[in-house]
């Protein structure tokens, strides 16, 4: 087994196998979510071939956003049931699938099928559940900082493959900028068969910086997936009791509405409405990409020393203002580039903070499913940002309304984070204790 010689001979140099884990889910993770992102740039091309509207190819595109989400909770039962490099290759099949017959489409019914369910459904399942089990099950020491890195993969990877895309789309049409995308998940795919193993036992090794005992992985049995499904439904039920999941929930559905739903979506077709070329706007969201990447990860080191409510008071407010300004920018690479430091230092550095507050409402135990429905709300949140531009660049020949709206929703969301109590939750809901 290639994964076990690799783990001795780097523990040989005191390197745990740990990393490859993270380097491996990293990289799916960037592909994965290049699938989630790449969309957005085709939305002008796919109407002057095929002559929809905006609102029509954002039908598509929100299906995604749910489907996304709402896999969420449940890829946990999955990866219990099936193990992780199983589900891994399942949804990059999915994804590739998805991806590859899209090239052949004639019909709105045929791009809502396989780029609304198949990619949604595949990137669903590769979500932050997944990093969430991975850090958990191959580190002790360090965890925060590995989740921070895998959580900026997913938003930094649904922006980097745009520049890249548009240019192709500008030079070759737009079946040609699915080609990367195409490749880095066979690529994706190949890393995750070589290298992924689901615990650290199965190398010879404890997770790293564990001292203690190790307790044996648990057995896979049949049913599991049908009794973990139902645990998901049962901790909905218990949380949907409690004040500070709703103001939660509430929060990181505005979150979804002004990131994935909106920029991620309608922000190259916005720009080019205004006068600039698609591969300059789609240059600013590769940059906030890169912003992403620092800004989350920094985000996790904040979120250990100061209180995540206030964190997410500033996070949402400096998004809402941002939001607001950007209709009345004046559309420059300059202007833009501001913007998309700014804007991307916190495209998804609401996580971590979000993440610790789950954990000190609903309890260790709980929080992984917990999260994952409140993961649900944040792409309930995108699909309607989506679905909305869509309709107000349909209806009233512009987005700006959508940004307006966005902006305030981020304004309301910074105060939800204000709101939510320590320990609010446990009072409010025995159950939970």
């Amino acid at each position: 087994m290639l994964a076990r010689s690799l783990a001795a001979a780097l523990d040989r140099r005191n390197i745990h196998y740990g990393w490859v884990i993270v380097v491996t889910a990293f990289f799916s993770s960037l592909v994965m979510a290049g699938a989630v992102g790449l969309p957005g740039a085709l939305i002008k091309p796919l109407t002057t071939e095929f002559g929809w509207d905006a609102a029509q190819i954002s039908s598509a595109l929100a299906v995604r956003f749910v489907l996304f989400g709402l896999m969420a909770p449940f890829s946990a039962a999955l990866i219990d049931r099936y193990g992780v490099r199983r589900v891994i290759l399942s949804a990059q099949m999915l994804v590739f699938t998805g991806l590859m017959a899209a090239l052949f489409i004639t019909s709105l019914w045929q791009l809502i099928l396989f780029w609304g369910i198949f990619v949604g459904v595949g990137t669903g399942l590769t979500a932050l559940v997944l990093n969430a089990i991975l850090s958990t099950r191959w580190f002790t020491a360090r965890r925060g900082l590995v989740m921070g890195m895998l959580t900026a993969a997913i938003a930094t990877g649904q922006l980097v493959f745009l520049p890249v895309g548009a240019w192709l789309v500008d030079h070759y049409g737009w079946r040609w900028a699915l080609a990367p995308l195409g490749i880095g998940i066979v690529l994706a795919a190949i890393a995750v068969t070589l290298f992924l193993v689901d615990y650290p036992s199965e190398v010879g090794l404890k997770p790293y910086g564990e001292t203690g005992p190790v307790t044996a992985p648990p057995p896979r049995q049949e049913g599991a997936l049908g009794a973990a499904a139902l645990r998901a439904v049962d901790i909905l039920r218990e949380c949907v009791r409690a004040p500070a999941f709703w103001l939660l929930a509430g929060s990181f559905f505005i979150c979804g509405l002004s990131t994935n739903g909106l920029i991620q979506t309608h922000f190259i077709s916005f720009c080019v409405d205004n006068g600039m070329a698609a591969v300059t706007a789609a240059s600013a969201l590769a940059m906030m990409g890169v912003f992403d990447l620092f800004g989350t990860i920094g985000s996790g080191w904040l979120s250990d020393r100061y209180d995540a409510r206030k964190l997410l008071f500033v996070y949402y407010g400096f998004r809402g203002l941002s939001l607001l300004w950007l209709p009345s920018s004046t559309f420059t690479l300059y202007g833009l580039s501001v913007f998309a430091m700014f804007y991307g230092l916190d495209w998804i550095a609401t996580v971590p903070p979000t993440v610790k507050l789950v954990g000190a409402q609903f309890g260790r135990e709980k929080a992984g499913v917990a999260f994952g429905w409140i993961f649900a709300a944040h792409q309930l949140g995108a699909a309607s940002a989506a679905m909305l531009g869509g309709l107000s660049r349909t209806w009233l020949l512009t987005y700006a309304p959508s940004f307006y709206l966005a902006g305030f929703a981020c304004l309301l969301a910074a105060i939800f984070s204000l709101m939510i109590g320590r320990g609010g939750a446990r009072k409010a809901t025995p159950a939970m204790a």
